[in-house]
């Protein structure tokens, strides 16, 4: 089993960004020079537009995915709005960005007060874990388009100008400080869902006392206290959200290349879907977290103030890995394969 045969395809999902990105590249001259300039290109975790001299905004969207039809299959719908929340904010920290809000955009088949009462619990925790307000939002009804509902947002951030996070203090000699998972998070369940429940039903234990749906529907961890912090005390160089497209996306803020010799060891459930389904290992390490979340690359001389603040957050880190000179992959000791976003 692989995330194209699932019903994912990475590649092809690159390739349609890029027919995106080309057509509107030319919207971001309608804006130089004046607030709203675009300070970045397409690629980035989050997007930054100039608001003055001294102030940028970060912007990023996404949504909750097919994680939506477990909570579905579970009828246990007050934990996808921190994974929504999550999703968003985790991004917007990679620019150096403080996030400040989010609006939310719910598609429904047809309104239940219930099921979006239970939503809301979830976007108001992920709000309290990520220091955010949701001031607003849309719930649109669409019984033609929608089938049950889709949850995505929006969420908004500042950062001084010369603030700025990209990656390109990144060289060679940095470490890399993997931050722990919380476990699938909100990547890979299309993956994850054909392959467990092929074997377990939603309901069943597949490890004592937790059930498959408890297992895929564990929320996503938000990171925005400790890399905050980290940013504010120590010298950070480059920050990356370990997402679609597994440990790859570190290839996304630098044109240096990663050896992560340090991996911890992945959590129980990605053993689990890699026997279940014989799921190739690079299909592993390029679809899901494999245990880290999140990445910021430091000096070697700042690392261990980095760890310690992640851990007084209740998160624990560790040096994975460190940049080297050459080709912008990610290679892992041990393994055959490279991987490249």
């Amino acid at each position: 089993m692989t995330y194209a045969k699932a019903g994912v395809d990475i590649d092809r999902e690159s390739l349609a960004i890029r027919a995106l990105a080309e057509q509107l590249r030319a919207t971001l001259a309608l804006r130089r020079g004046k607030a709203g300039e675009s300070l970045l290109g397409v690629g980035h975790f989050a997007a930054l537009v100039k608001l003055d001299d001294r102030r940028v905004l970060a912007l990023s969207a996404d949504g909750v995915g097919t994680k939506i039809l477990v909570a579905r299959a579970m009828q246990k719908y007050d934990t996808i709005g921190i994974d929504l929340v999550a999703m968003n904010a985790n991004d917007i920290i990679c620019v150096g960005a403080e996030p400040l809000v989010l609006l939310d955009y719910l598609a429904v088949e047809e309104p239940d007060p219930e099921i979006t009462a239970e939503i809301a619990k979830g976007l108001a925790r992920g709000a309290e874990l990520a220091g955010i307000s949701i001031p607003g939002g849309e719930l649109a009804t669409l019984p033609e388009i929608v089938e049950g509902f889709d949850l995505a947002g929006l969420i908004v951030g500042m950062v001084e100008a010369d603030k700025i996070i990209t990656g390109e203090r990144v060289e060679p000699g940095d470490v890399v400080i993997g931050l722990e998972s919380s476990g699938i998070h909100s990547n890979g369940l299309t993956l994850a869902r054909k392959v467990i429940l092929e074997h377990y039903r939603i309901d069943e234990e597949i490890f004592p006392g937790r059930k498959a749906g408890e297992e895929l529907l564990e929320p996503t961890k938000i990171y925005v206290r400790e890399v905050l912090e980290c940013i504010a005390r120590a010298e950070v160089h480059g920050l990356a959200n370990i997402t679609g497209g597994g440990l790859a996306n570190l290839t996304r803020i630098t044109k240096h290349g990663f050896y992560l010799d340090a991996m911890p060891e992945p959590p129980r459930i990605f053993g689990l879907i890699q026997e279940l389904g014989r799921v190739p290992e690079r299909e592993m390490y390029r679809t899901f977290n494999m245990g880290v979340g999140f990445c910021i690359v430091t000096s070697e001389e700042e690392s261990e103030k980095v760890i310690e603040i992640c851990r007084r957050h209740g998160t624990n880190a560790s040096v994975i890995g460190r940049v080297v000179a050459g080709e912008n992959v990610v290679k892992i000791k041990g393994k055959s394969f490279v991987l490249r976003y």
